[in-house]
């Protein structure tokens, strides 16, 4: 409206440039959608009813009725007879709605999209398996490593030369004895990797009153902590290319993962250690930076622009793909 007053005085391309209008859509809101919507006249070298019907009775013929339009147009015209052309035969179809996929189609199932909130440690876990390259070409062990997400601290972790249930389920539930896991409270989550979906970690789970979630086929974010904790490991300056042998894998993991829960610092949960947050250290360590953050306030209270400084809280909740019950923003890496 203002570029059309505006218009009137200065004309439309001045004041569509001083505006910020295009043109384009000044005179398209002028103009009434209605005018641009008026049925299309009929052509008149169209086909009248009569030949219209006449070609849907030669199609649904038995004879035709497996047929393609195009075998259809060219067996009529080696019988000497024309109806209409072959894209004629596909309009008159599509308008009818007779045309479709006429082959069986596989039908993927629908997956459900985990979401799980945690708000304190075992609550949630996430788990998965990484290769670890070996000596020689194709040659691999294998890490495992269950990650609590709210704290990200590794509860359990074996390297092992292969990718074996068994073995899955024995490290289960070993972390959960040693983390004093109670039935009903814990949800383990993973991929769809061929360990997590077996039947022997299915009902080893049941009997522990744990609770299994699966990650969606080909989705590649529905299990971000444990991708996350991968690329933080294989990113470490100490990691080497190869591992001479399972026992060197072995070695490095005993130094590596450690370090990860006592000293590394992570960004989601505030810059504070894994350990901190999993022991229920987290708030006392807050407290601590708030005591600081306001000493070096009062003493210079002009460096801080905006007031007393306040250090990142720790989020109040964690989540993979939030609920839409959730009320609390939760951080997702």
């Amino acid at each position: 409206m203002a570029a059309e007053q505006l218009a009137r005085q200065v004309g439309v391309a001045s004041a569509c440039r001083s505006l910020g209008v295009s043109r384009a859509t000044f005179y398209r809101r002028k103009t009434p959608a209605t005018a641009h919507q008026q049925p299309r006249p009929t052509p008149a070298r169209a086909l009248c009813e009569s030949e219209r019907e006449r070609v849907i009775e030669v199609l649904t013929l038995p004879r035709f009725a497996d047929r393609s339009p195009g075998e259809v147009f060219a067996t009529l015209l080696d019988e000497d007879k024309y109806l209409c052309s072959e894209r004629t035969m596909y309009r008159i179809l599509a308008l009818n709605q007779p045309v479709r996929e006429r082959r069986n189609q596989l039908q993927h199932p629908q997956y459900a999209k985990p979401e799980l909130v945690a708000t304190g440690p075992n609550q949630v876990w996430s788990w998965d398996i990484t290769k670890l390259l070996g000596p020689k070409k194709w040659t691999y062990y294998y890490l495992y490593v269950l990650l609590d997400i709210f704290s990200r601290y590794v509860v359990g972790w074996m390297v092992a030369d292969r990718e074996n249930s068994a073995l899955a389920g024995r490290l289960i539930e070993e972390t959960c004895h040693k983390q004093g896991v109670e039935p009903q409270v814990l949800t383990l989550h993973s991929d769809r990797g061929a360990p997590m979906t077996s039947k022997c970690t299915a009902q080893l789970l049941a009997d522990l009153g744990v609770t299994r979630s699966l990650s969606r086929p080909q989705v590649c974010d529905d299990n971000p902590f444990s991708e996350a904790q991968f690329k933080t490991l294989k990113y470490h300056p100490g990691f080497p290319g190869r591992f001479v042998d399972i026992s060197d894998a072995t070695r490095f993991c005993r130094s590596f993962l450690p370090w990860y829960n006592t000293e590394h610092r992570h960004g989601g949960i505030s810059m504070l250690t894994p350990d901190d947050v999993h022991h229920g250290r987290a708030q006392e360590i807050l407290a601590q930076r708030q005591r600081t953050l306001e000493t070096a306030w009062a003493a210079h209270p002009e460096r801080f622009v905006r007031g007393i400084p306040k250090p990142s809280p720790l989020p109040e909740e964690v989540w993979i793909n939030p609920p839409a019950t959730s009320t609390t923003e939760g951080i997702a890496h």
